[in-house]
């Protein structure tokens, strides 16, 4: 692989490895569900974490405290806020769930996506 310009990273570098994780805990999700994360750039100095996430499908019961864009790669997923109000993405989409969101994140098919977190400090 080339080498990338200083303080460029590529998230098709394969020297980064995923972090697997199973949430299972039924207050936040309807069934246990998988996951897999690829973390390139971590700051956690300024609360920042990026990276590609995929997951299968699953409903997760969400109470954001941060902020986080969205790159849809593969998949649809719908985001429901507690009003009920709901809406879908697909492959392409982009969108930020911004802090003080509840509701539900909802995985329609196996989800893959490029993510970029900020967290306050």
């Amino acid at each position: 692989m080339a080498r990338a310009p200083r303080h460029v990273l590529d998230f098709n570098d394969p020297s980064v490895t995923a972090v697997e994780s199973t949430v299972s805990d039924p207050a936040i999700v309807d069934q246990p569900y998988s996951a897999r994360s690829w973390r390139h750039f971590q700051r956690p100095e300024n609360g920042a974490l990026a990276g590609i996430w995929e997951a299968e499908a699953h409903l997760e019961r969400v109470d954001c405290d941060y902020d986080e864009l969205c790159h849809l790669l593969e998949g649809r997923v719908r985001l429901t806020d507690a009003e009920g109000v709901s809406q879908e993405f697909g492959p392409g989409d982009s969108f930020v769930v911004a802090a003080g969101f509840r509701g539900t994140w909802e995985n329609l098919t196996p989800v893959r996506k490029v993510f970029f977190i900020l967290q306050p400090r």
